[in-house]
């Protein structure tokens, strides 16, 4: 029963989100005969500093790279309307190493972000705020190469979480450029995590269940991602330079983790507008 609840506190924003998105375009159809869709859409590369901690694996601290390939995208069907829908997808892989540099650790997740977002226009559209939230999906593993009880752990989270940011307009060179800035924290979720001194073999192959879905909240999982970027234009093509960072933390079944990443980013940004005509 207990698991019940959880799930449909986890899937009814989903829900929610994909009506009020049918409603939108539903009374754009009734107004115009045709769904008219303007957005943005970048393109990212960031590469930067990680630092790693699986108490399930190794009670040490491990530094390396972090690479990331980020692709966000946000889309308003009707500009007279206050919605947008913003979707992320993220791929990472770091590659780490112990103080004594005797022991690596490979690690790789993806990140899926949907939020759907109020949008307010100040001081003459100059400066365009927006704030909301969604659901926040991860994916992934982490592997020790020397290990040999537990080598490796498994990542895997489902989150609701809120989301805000800002774009500023300005002049800088000689040429029209943006200045942005974009937060997202989970706030309640349920991740998956075997417990203290448990194995994979006792989970899966045994069926041993001890807690391994676990509910959580801002509290036992402190994280947050933000990134600050700058877009400026280069002959037709819009550029995005900036600073990411990610501070992934948990602590649950007596186990802490946590995944901290600084990162330079650099794109592509581009803006669209599409035309879809009703049969």
């Amino acid at each position: 029963m207990k698991s019940k609840w959880i799930f449909l506190l986890l899937t009814f924003p989903l829900w929610t989100f994909a009506q009020s998105e049918k409603e939108h375009f539903a009374d754009e159809h009734v107004s115009s005969g045709s769904r008219v869709v303007n957005g943005t859409s970048a393109k990212m590369l960031g590469i930067g500093s990680s630092n790693m901690l699986d108490t399930y694996i190794s009670p040490e601290t491990y530094r390396g790279i972090d690479v990331r390939y980020i692709s966000m995208t946000d889309r308003q069907s009707n500009r007279h309307k206050p919605l947008s829908y913003r979707t992320v997808h993220q791929g990472t892989f770091s590659y780490t190493h112990n103080r004594a540099d005797n022991n690596n650790e490979l690690g790789g997740l993806y990140n899926f972000q949907y939020a759907v977002h109020y949008n307010w226009s100040l001081f003459g559209n100059q400066l365009q705020v927006h704030a909301g939230g969604g659901l926040d999906v991860n994916a992934g593993f982490l592997y020790n190469t020397r290990n040999q009880n537990n080598p490796a752990q498994a990542r895997l989270s489902l989150n609701l979480a809120p989301s805000a940011g800002a774009r500023y307009e300005l002049w800088a060179f000689k040429k029209h450029c943006h200045l942005n800035y974009d937060v997202q924290f989970p706030l309640v979720g349920v991740m998956f995590s075997p417990n203290y001194g448990q194995s994979y073999y006792e989970i899966f192959n045994e069926g041993n269940y001890d807690h391994n879905i676990v509910p959580t909240t801002i509290v036992s999982t402190p994280s947050f991602r933000h990134m600050l970027s700058f877009d400026f234009p280069v002959a037709r093509t819009w550029l995005r330079i900036g600073y990411y960072g990610d501070y992934q933390q948990s602590k649950v079944n007596h186990l802490k983790y946590h995944h901290y990443a600084h990162m330079v980013v650099i794109g592509i940004v581009k803006n669209f507008s599409l035309t879809h005509l009703l049969p």
